[in-house]
């Protein structure tokens, strides 16, 4: 799911966020389920980008981050492509 749409659906979207061990694996899940590629990203990014993207949800005074701080996290990380850009 395209970073623009993530918010249409939430639980479909994390539904389609998933572990593989391989491209290979990722192409077999899709044809499974009728999915079409997105983007694919190693474990170790997505740790990178979990961190920053939930630590703040964490604490006591939390509010919404801003679109433009969103889309910092994913620029910082080099997910500049248009798969991980947010809705304007």
């Amino acid at each position: 799911m395209p970073a623009t749409r993530w918010w249409e659906g939430i639980f479909y979207t994390r539904g389609t966020i998933n572990f593989f061990r391989s491209e290979e694996h990722v192409g077999r899940w899709l044809k499974i389920n009728g999915y079409q590629p997105g983007a694919t990203i190693s474990a170790a990014k997505l740790s990178d980008l979990a961190y920053p993207w939930e630590l703040t949800n964490l604490a006591d005074d939390w509010t919404p981050r801003l679109r433009d701080e969103s889309q910092a996290i994913l620029d910082g990380l080099g997910l500049t492509n248009p798969f991980w850009q947010l809705p304007t």
